[in-house]
């Protein structure tokens, strides 16, 4: 009896393994048969929900940047902030960047977008709804690169209405990753080093991110359109000269172009926007090989099955399976040792920061008291090629990351070059009998917005009357189109910082 008690029992436990195991090798056929399976999503489908069909895993992992939802005021964390864009929607409001899922989100609520009441409204072009959605590039296809520049902001207000999502990167049919903006194939012909047609797969993981983590302005193109004129604001990359501070700055400076001419000093600002591309490409994970996804979209293995996770965020959430693949280090070592690179950055941005606001509010003193134009523009150039500097190395998400040394030289040259330009305005509001001159009081937001004459309730209430009306109505036009995707917007709850 005990005999046949042990043969059973080992017999069960040799089967047990060899039934789960059997198990799971079916499962992981029948994965790897779906994922063979050639996916029938139509061309230009902007639902990501519909790619969720044949890929759920990415998709519900794409789906997990809903929980980076924190909303962080950068006025009021920086109050300098609305000095240093003073005359600029920035002024108004600026807060950290969320999850993708919320890009769409971020766009309607900012005070940047205005408050339209129809689709000839607003006081942003339409280019400002490029990076935000993969409507852009359907709209695009169906009415024309340059018909889609031309116009107010408000002009796709019902078309533009999902977030960032499988087709701004992805081929339907083959799923090969794909650029679906021109302006970068443009770009990079032009700058020169990697010609597009030349990009490999390795290169593919980071261009697809280029599209919009980049440095952009809007060129005023005037074209024809079956005989009438229009003028349109064409997303343009400044690379013809290269991907540094200094050689954007010098395409700007030959080219003419100025962001905005600040409200208090008078100076022609440029106002970088995201350039992570650019500053990932001077630093050393560009020089060996790395591409964005490496780090912010590590694989994922689940049983027999391997694909990027699409939870698009810090490499720092995730150090084990990101950061540690190539640093030999401990989780808490390394994270303690990008804390230490952050904080240099973060004393070298507030310096620059605290200087070149200051030197605004001098030169709005210096024209108060009489200054005359010659005698400012040396000051006036010193601000702008500062603040360039300052938010070419700021506006850029990990730069101290991507390019340490490359963030902590262009942050010093903000340093330098506010320095140099507070030196010069001392002498001209010492020449105005002025030379005691105290810059008023920025250390909080509302003081700050108060000297830049924001009028916060107002522009809240405008935007909430448009959140609640129009842009309601915009999503309710859209799904009669049957191009809404009602998922993408699933527990969606508004947060501003106004």
């Amino acid at each position: 009896m005990k005999k046949s008690l042990v043969v059973t029992t080992l017999a069960v436990l040799a089967i047990v393994p060899m039934v789960l195991l059997t198990v799971s090798i079916r499962e992981n056929k029948a994965d790897q048969e779906r994922i063979n399976t050639m996916a029938a999503i139509k061309p230009f489908e902007t639902r990501s929900s519909e790619w969720a069909k044949y890929y759920p895993r990415q998709y519900d992992s794409y789906m997990l940047t809903r929980t980076s939802d924190t909303l962080t005021d950068a006025l009021k964390d920086i109050p300098a902030l609305p000095i240093l864009w003073a005359g600029y929607a920035f002024s108004k409001d600026y807060n950290a960047p969320r999850g993708h899922y919320y890009m769409l989100e971020d766009n309607h609520n900012t005070l940047r977008t205005g408050a339209p009441i129809d689709n000839k409204t607003g006081p942003q072009p339409t280019a400002c709804w490029t990076c935000k959605s993969p409507d852009v590039p359907r709209i695009i296809a169906r009415d024309g690169e340059m018909e889609y520049f031309t116009g107010a902001w408000a002009k796709y207000g019902n078309e533009i209405v999902n977030p960032v999502g499988c087709a701004d990167c992805h081929d339907p049919k083959t799923m090969q990753l794909t650029v679906t903006r021109d302006y970068l194939k443009r770009a990079l012909d032009t700058e020169g080093t990697l010609k597009f047609p030349n990009a490999t797969h390795q290169d593919m993981r980071s261009l697809v991110c280029a599209q919009c983590h980049v440095e952009y302005y809007f060129k005023t193109t005037e074209w024809d359109d079956k005989g009438e004129k229009k003028e349109a604001k064409v997303v343009t990359l400044p690379w013809e000269k290269g991907f540094s501070a200094e050689e954007i700055e010098s395409y700007y400076d030959e080219y003419g172009f100025t962001d905005f001419t600040h409200k208090l000093s008078r100076a022609p600002i440029l106002k970088a926007q995201h350039p992570e591309y650019e500053t990932y490409r001077t630093g050393i994970h560009f020089r060996n090989g790395l591409a964005c996804a490496d780090c912010h979209m590590p694989y994922v293995r689940e049983g027999g099955v391997k694909y990027s996770n699409h939870q698009v965020g810090s490499p720092l959430d995730n150090i084990a399976n990101t950061c540690l693949n190539c640093h030999q280090d401990t989780e808490a070592g390394f994270k303690q040792l990008v804390e230490q690179k952050l904080q240099r950055k973060n004393e070298l941005a507030k310096a620059a920061t605290e200087s070149l606001a200051k030197a605004h509010l001098e030169a709005a003193k210096a024209w108060e008291l009489g200054a005359t134009e010659t005698e400012m523009q040396a000051a006036l150039q010193d601000i702008r090629s500062g603040q360039w500097r300052w938010d070419f190395a700021v506006a850029s998400h990990g730069a101290f990351f991507h390019a340490p040394e490359e963030t902590l030289r262009s942050l010093a040259g903000a340093v330098n070059y506010g320095q140099e330009a507070r030196i010069k305005l001392r002498a001209i509001l010492a020449k105005y009998g002025a030379a005691d001159y105290e810059a008023p009081d920025f250390s909080t937001k509302e003081k700050a917005q108060a000297i830049v004459g924001i009028d916060l309730p107002k522009e809240a209430a405008e935007k909430t009357k448009f959140l609640d009306g129009l842009r309601n109505e915009w999503f309710k036009q859209a799904e009669e189109k049957g191009v809404f995707d009602p998922a993408s917007r699933k527990d969606m709850v508004r947060k501003t910082s106004y």
